[in-house]
């Protein structure tokens, strides 16, 4: 599909990547771009529809649903990240976290808009995800394995709304200049250079794309385990 003239709807759309995707699919030429956010006055980019939205409640996303009927583009960005290991104390209480918003809201989210994408036409999702869906590390364990299982989630969308046209795309990526990790000393990519990547795969009706060398270079590993284990050791 083609992001000029598409009706995008952006989670977690009033900062970091969420900002870029709108402000992208605004330059791009999209008809209207909804910029779903808790606090709905923190979407501050003109040309975008500010939305309330948690994609964490139920009623939230109902409303959502109810008001972006037009949308033929989601773009399941919303996403929590906290440090932490799988054997610190409170490692259950995070991976729920985790997982009720990097999961089960993805889930919500394009359960709830997928009939309007199939009544538009198809129209895609693109979930992003991360280099974290195939490396865990204790850094941001809880973390990792929410976005394997979002991974999974996200072939699992591919099959099932395959019959109603729906491209579904996943997104996957280092570490990307954003608040979510402002404290790591580590390489980051931009999210307008990730952002530019996703929208050119959607146009390309690709279904999986990885932004840098690293997370192409772990995707091509997966079959022989030789990076994964080296990247898991560090």
């Amino acid at each position: 599909m083609k992001i000029k003239d598409a009706v995008v709807f952006v989670t977690g759309a009033n900062r970091g990547l969420g900002l870029e995707f709108a402000k992208q699919a605004l330059e791009r030429g999209a008809w209207k771009v909804y910029a779903g956010a808790r606090d709905p006055a923190s979407v501050t980019l003109p040309g975008v529809v500010p939305v309330k939205l948690d994609v964490t409640d139920p009623a939230s996303v109902a409303a959502v649903a109810d008001a972006a009927r037009d949308v033929t583009l989601l773009i399941n960005n919303a996403g929590i990240a906290r440090v932490g290991s799988l054997t610190d104390d409170g490692a259950l209480d995070a991976l729920r976290d985790h997982f009720e918003t990097n999961v089960v809201g993805m889930l919500a989210m394009s359960q709830a808009l997928a009939g309007s994408l199939a009544s538009n036409g198809g129209g895609a999702i693109l979930n992003v995800l991360s280099v974290g869906s195939w490396v865990n590390r204790p850094i941001l364990s809880a973390y990792g394995v929410s976005k394997s299982a979002a991974w999974a989630l996200t072939n699992g969308l591919r099959q099932s709304l395959r019959e109603q046209h729906t491209q579904v795309v996943g997104l996957h990526a280092g570490f990307i200049d954003t608040e979510l990790v402002r404290g790591f000393e580590v390489p980051k990519a931009t999210p307008a250079d990730v952002v530019r990547q996703a929208y050119e795969a959607i146009e390309a009706g690709a279904e999986e794309v990885s932004t840098d060398e690293v997370t192409r270079n772990v995707k091509a590993a997966l079959s022989t385990g030789i990076y994964l284990k080296d990247a898991a050791q560090r």
